[in-house]
């Protein structure tokens, strides 16, 4: 009997299913193939470059390979507006980010926590801008901060939004930057441990001390994500920039401007040192983040050890 039922299981382990696989033979090579396709499809301009930052190109376009070459990398800022446009990038992205930060999270947090009239609506206009088309807002912006320079409005605003400026580019950089950060703060805040909060004040704890010391650690990491994405959409952008600048230059400006005639291995540079610093700050995150998580762990596993020292300590001492 038993050896009819072993030859019974290995026919029937003999006769696997072309469709069992076909599916074991994708889930161990074709799934990894793919993937790594995907990831190199995407990566391939970046890599591309990175390339082109270490080319000397026989004429002004960097376009076609000459030989490798540091030259580019000793001297990133080596073209005219170059430097003033790194610069005036820098400042705008990150007094953007900053602003748009701190009214974002305070937006994210009013919206998840707080049910008040004209939440609904709030929340609808936090997403135009992220719906709207960029040309379209970029018009709107030019035609509000040129409608600015007539009365009323000049009197009303100082002449600070006309003639355009750097000033403008700032304003609608907060303005489309704004709608991201609440976007992903709120995201953070979903499922958040109120209990914590509630404990923290039954332990004596005020609202101000609370939030410092509950609710921002643990919101923390959204907030930085939308920092980082927000510095990401504002250093890059060039549409709506490019109706708001006036007579300021940035550096996507800058590459556009300089396209028509050359484009020099320096713009792949600074693209080079955009992306590694991006990805620098997002690893160091990340490490910061799982860091975290082990002193948490470790704080918690010393708790639990200590509660288990005193409850065996109380089971072991006479009874009164």
């Amino acid at each position: 009997m038993s050896a009819a039922v072993t030859s019974a299981s290995a026919e029937g382990a003999s006769r696997v299913s072309p469709a069992r696989r076909a599916g074991k033979f994708a889930d161990r090579w074709l799934m990894p193939v793919y993937v790594f396709l995907a990831l190199f499809y995407l990566a391939l301009p970046i890599l591309v470059m990175i390339a082109f930052s270490f080319n000397d190109p026989p004429g002004r376009f960097n376009f076609v390979w000459g030989e490798f070459s540091l030259a580019a990398w000793g001297n990133p800022f080596g073209r005219p507006g170059l430097e003033g446009a790194i610069t005036t990038s820098l400042l705008v992205a990150t007094v953007a980010t900053l602003i748009a930060t701190i009214l974002g999270t305070l937006i994210a947090l009013s919206l998840s926590r707080y049910n008040f009239g004209g939440r609904s609506g709030v929340s609808l206009f936090i997403f135009i801008p992220m719906a709207t088309p960029e040309i379209v807002l970029g018009a709107s912006l030019l035609t509000l901060f040129v409608g600015t320079a007539s009365e009323p409005l000049k009197t009303i605003t100082g002449g600070a939004l006309f003639p355009l400026g750097v000033q403008t580019i700032l304003i609608a950089h907060i303005m489309f930057n704004i709608s991201f950060v609440v976007v992903t703060v709120r995201a953070r805040m979903q499922g958040f441990p109120r209990h914590l909060e509630e404990a923290a004040m039954d332990l004596g704890a005020n609202p101000w001390t609370t939030f410092w010391k509950v609710t921002f650690p643990l919101i923390l990491p959204g907030v930085l994500a939308g920092a980082l994405l927000a510095f990401s959409l504002s250093i890059d952008d060039f549409i709506i920039t490019n109706f708001t600048s006036g007579t300021a230059t940035t550096f996507p400006i800058w590459v556009w401007a300089s396209i028509k005639n050359n484009l020099p291995p320096q713009v792949h540079v600074i693209g080079t040192m955009v992306f590694v610093g991006a990805v620098g700050i997002v690893v160091l995150g990340t490490l910061w983040e799982r860091r975290s998580e082990r002193r948490d762990r470790r704080i918690a596993a010393q708790e639990a050890a200590r509660e288990v020292a005193r409850l065996e300590a109380a089971q072991l001492s006479p009874a009164d």
